[in-house]
């Protein structure tokens, strides 16, 4: 067992261990004021774990009742949204009550923003399925869901009480949805963890994966809990990764996009004098051998177009992660024009 300690606003733990999620009905269990808990879920996780939950959860002495989304973006949604705050009413969810997210990323800034606005704010726990909400969404207490002009504009920070990770259930991950955690693993090792990095490129050992990313977002959430400093190191790769995720129509995965805007913003870092071309040639090489498509269909101009609407924008500048070194990520704020720059470097 891994146990990585969060001291926020809120002091919760990450535990980490293979076959835990066996043991979630008793966890839950130590929340003994909770007389009811909600489990969210999507049709791809239920269609997999649904008796073994509900078998799981036998063990749990609160009332159970479960709601279950679509997977994919478009869940992340002010309709599904909406959906779930009526059917917690509908059951006569409590403010003593719990929301349980078993799920991926989707599923994670869906129930976290539902509990932080339901009644004004309810506890929920986190059960991340996949590495990449293991690794990232479920820590940190950023909830969200997306407008049709953005992804994740309307949000909020609300930390869960615990998260329960559970290696075993990365088992049963098509090929490209376990690959997409790694573009959020290659992050942190970009941002602050070059030794993370380094180990990347040989046998992987997932649970000190989970662990050294997690410690690694965790360094900068206790710093800076609600993004006004340097948890926006964390941003790397993503406000590019963004704009191709929207131009793509969700056509490609988060991680794939994630990777893609690693990719252009670093090679633009090169063009600037900030990033050696040989680190780059480190980083681009290391994505590639997770199989990410580095090649994205749309210009510069296009991508520029949905930057404008990013909700990192702060008037007429955008804060931009630029990698210094592999380990050595920093903050630069640009200007909407040179924001424009960067993309053209960094697609040519």
């Amino acid at each position: 067992m891994q146990i990585v300690d969060i001291n926020c606003s809120k002091k919760y733990q990450i535990i980490i261990e293979k076959g835990i999620i066996d043991n979630l009905g008793n966890i839950l269990n130590d929340y003994s004021d909770v007389n009811k808990f909600c489990i969210i879920t999507d049709s791809n996780v239920s269609g997999i774990y649904n008796e073994k939950i509900k078998g799981i959860m036998s063990k749990c002495n609160a009332e159970i009742i479960y709601y279950t989304i679509e997977p994919g973006e478009t869940s992340k949604s002010g309709e599904v949204y909406l959906k779930i705050m009526e059917f917690l009413a509908k059951n006569q969810f409590t403010r003593t009550d719990m929301l349980v997210a078993i799920g991926g990323g989707v599923v994670g800034d869906l129930t976290g923003f539902v509990a932080s606005t339901y009644l004004r704010g309810v506890d929920f726990v986190q059960v991340p399925t996949t590495i990449l909400a293991a690794v990232d969404s479920s820590v940190g207490g950023k909830t969200a869901i997306n407008l049709k002009s953005g992804k994740n504009l309307a949000g909020t920070f609300h930390q869960p009480v615990k998260v329960i990770c559970d290696s075993d259930m990365f088992d049963t991950l098509p090929k490209d949805i376990r690959r997409d955690g790694f573009a959020e693993v290659i992050k942190y090792g970009i941002v602050n963890d070059k030794e993370l990095f380094d180990k990347l490129s040989g046998n992987i050992d997932i649970e000190y994966v989970i662990k050294k990313s997690v410690l690694a977002k965790a360094r900068l959430v206790e710093e800076d809990e609600f993004d006004n400093g340097n948890r926006r190191l964390l941003n790397l790769g993503h406000t590019f990764g963004h704009a191709i995720e929207i131009a793509a129509e969700y056509k490609y995965s988060h991680g794939e996009a994630v990777a893609m805007g690693i990719v252009i913003v670093s090679k633009a870092a090169v063009a600037e004098g900030f990033l050696a071309k040989k680190e780059y040639d480190k980083i681009r090489k290391l994505i590639q051998t997770y199989g990410f498509n580095l090649e994205p269909e749309f210009t510069a101009e296009r991508l520029y177009e949905i930057i404008l609407l990013d909700k990192k924008r702060e008037g007429e500048n955008i804060t931009l992660v630029v990698p210094f070194g592999i380990g050595d990520s920093r903050l630069v704020k640009l200007t909407l024009e040179e924001v424009e720059n960067y993309l053209i470097e960094g697609l040519n």
